[in-house]
């Protein structure tokens, strides 16, 4: 069973998805428009319109799996991007702040060491 944890990478689809998309159309998009290697174990975030559904596709091993979160109440925020950027890579931080409804712009960061990137 795959865990999401800090040490995945996470790619946020922005565009809206048809929620009724399952593991073929959205390892479609991954592939076709993302142009990332849908196995390799990344986990693949997409949103609905109203930003009240989110799922989250992810390898494991042997086969995808999806999770998926529907909002009773409110709206899932998006972290602001560059212009015409259709994905974008997120921070696991970041994600647990989306999922739990803290709004990013109010949050106030600590210095952290980081790997350079490669």
């Amino acid at each position: 069973m795959t865990v999401l944890s800090s040490a995945a990478r996470y790619y946020l689809w922005l565009e809206p998805v048809d929620m009724r998309k399952s593991f073929n159309g959205l390892q479609g998009i991954v592939t076709n428009q993302l142009r990332r290697d849908a196995l390799s174990g990344e986990v693949f975030i997409f949103m609905n319109r109203r930003r009240d559904q989110v799922k989250m596709l992810v390898w494991d091993r042997s086969g995808f799996v999806i999770y998926y979160k529907r909002l009773e109440q409110g709206r899932f925020e998006l972290p602001r991007v560059q212009e015409r950027v259709r994905g974008q890579a997120l921070a696991w931080s970041d994600l647990v702040l989306i999922l739990e409804g803290i709004s990013l712009s109010s949050v106030r960061r600590r210095r952290r060491f980081e790997l350079p990137a490669r």
